[in-house]
């Protein structure tokens, strides 16, 4: 048992992402041993909470953790609450003293964590308090978390990280994207370092292209306000899908150390080609859903949705390409794909390797001989909601002739090991408590990932015109699988095609 001695701090602690999210995390951490007794948490936010309401929250939201009575009461007896304007100085100063007094109570040898679950309008306000009002001066380490998005641009992440950077050094904070903490992202260095057969093809010598997806099949939901400013390129490829493509496309570490693989991931999106908007246009698309049916549901289109403007322009799919400009992966595209009201949830990562240099293989049709087609193999890492991987061989059919024959080698978690496998929050709050930022964006990564992405943005708003539209629950617009069938590729997920051979998708 390793336990931890620290005071978590969580502003927005009333919140959505603090209830489902953070809470349950601690939960696990408590349950597991990494917190035991000499932990605490202040929950702030503007509610008039007591203690009492605070944990009897609590309580709540580790409900369907089955804990016994006493278990969670023990639990719950480490939060305290208050009341909190993020903008007043004099409750910086009530808070100071209560993380004095929970530090001497608990034996938190002056450790203290600091979580900004809102939004990021405060967080320079936040963390010039805590320095000007004392709460750094505790004898222990300081460390802050931080939520996406950071920044909505360049501009405005850049300034966002100086007000941060006034007060915390850049070891200190730990910008959260929840995907790193998933256990098959996690799983891409693993299958790439600890496997000859792999890494001795990891380049363009062997690989024809690389398809990341992310898919959704809700929509907006009640977001509707939030997302109609955002859309899907800032939402989800800034971040996420900028972050698998660095893991994927990174050098090999000298050591497996946070230092050494941020330091390679940093390299990598460096070397992502940043667009003129004449390339924007040749390699990227973008789509909002329309109506649409399947397996006999009627579904709305995005322009309907609730808190959504009746003539938004916003984006709710994207598909795109990035060139890589560097000596390993020259030549090769990276395909993108991530929307809303997809036909299904899911987050893929498809390596498709070139064809052998000489198929031997032939019909004899007529007295003429014919080339058989050969599929691609193609090793596919599932993200969510199945977790695993897969590889895809050619085989020969049994009976007469050389039939070639799609082959698959596949593992998948069971129910059972994905149930019992830590939450990505659990594993990201556990790393920040051993200062490990392995799985967190360090600013050179969020910086030029705004570089690469406001150019795309910048050139979309410059652009008057229609924006196609997707059928909801289908895998995007035609444009989307052009982009790919002009460079003689197709997309490998295609779970449209099952549906639409059964009837259950219009």
């Amino acid at each position: 048992m390793n336990e931890k001695k620290v005071l978590f701090t969580i502003f927005g602690g009333t919140g959505d992402l603090a209830q489902r999210k953070l809470y349950p995390s601690l939960f696990r951490l408590y349950r597991k041993g990494d917190l035991v007794e000499s932990f605490a948490v202040i929950g702030t936010a503007r509610r008039p909470w007591s203690d009492e309401t605070y944990r009897n929250i609590i309580k709540e939201t580790i409900a369907s953790l089955d804990p016994t009575e006493e278990e969670a009461d023990a639990f719950a007896s480490h939060f305290y609450y208050q009341s909190h304007d993020v903008q007043d100085t004099e409750h910086y100063d009530t808070l100071k003293k209560l993380a004095d007094e929970l530090d001497e109570k608990y034996d938190l040898e002056g450790n203290r964590l600091f979580y900004l679950a809102m939004s990021p309008n405060f967080f320079g306000t936040i963390v010039s308090h805590l320095k000007s009002q004392g709460m750094l001066d505790s004898k222990g380490y300081h460390r802050v978390i931080i939520e996406k998005p950071f920044g909505t641009d360049y501009e405005t992440a850049s300034q966002l990280n100086e007000e941060i950077t006034q007060v915390f050094q850049e070891e200190e904070i730990y910008r959260i994207d929840h995907y790193l903490g998933k256990e098959m992202v996690q799983n891409i260095s693993a299958i790439r370092f600890a496997n000859s057969i792999f890494e001795s093809l990891w380049s363009n010598r062997y690989i024809d292209n690389i398809q990341i997806n992310i898919a959704e099949d809700l929509g907006v939901e009640e977001r509707g306000g939030y997302y109609d400013q955002s859309g899907a390129l800032k939402d989800m490829v800034q971040n996420h899908i900028l972050q698998v493509l660095s893991l994927l496309a990174m050098e090999p570490p000298v050591a497996f150390s946070d230092k050494e693989i941020r330091a390679e991931k940093i390299k990598a999106l460096e070397a992502v080609r940043v667009y003129t908007a004449e390339e924007v246009a040749k390699n990227f698309v973008r789509a909002q859903y329309g109506p649409g049916s399947m397996e006999g549901q009627d579904y709305t289109a995005y322009k309907e949705e609730l808190n959504v403007d009746p003539n938004s322009s916003t984006e709710t799919f994207v598909a795109g390409k990035f060139i890589i400009d560097n000596f390993r992966w020259s030549g090769v595209p990276f395909y993108v794909r991530t929307g809303k009201r997809l036909t299904e949830k899911g987050t893929r990562i498809n390596i498709v390797f070139k064809q052998v240099p000489v198929n031997v293989f032939k019909d004899s049709v007529g007295g003429s001989c014919e080339q058989k087609q050969l599929s691609p193999n193609v090793l596919t890492i599932y993200i969510q909601p199945t977790e695993g991987f897969s590889l895809s061989l050619n085989g020969k059919e049994v009976g007469q002739g050389f039939n070639m024959l799609p082959i698959r080698l596949e593992h998948r978690n069971s129910a059972e090991i994905i149930e019992n496998t830590p939450e990505a929050y659990e594993k990201l709050m556990l790393d920040s408590l051993n200062g490990d930022g392995t799985n967190f964006t360090h600013w050179k990564e969020v910086a030029q990932s705004w570089h690469i992405v406001d150019v795309i943005r910048q050139t979309w708003d410059q652009d008057p015109s229609e924006l196609p539209q997707y059928s909801a629950r289908s895998m995007g617009p035609k444009e989307a699988y052009e982009l790919l069938e002009k460079d003689g590729f197709e997309w490998i997920w295609a779970p449209d095609e099952w549906y639409r051979k059964r009837d259950l998708l219009s």
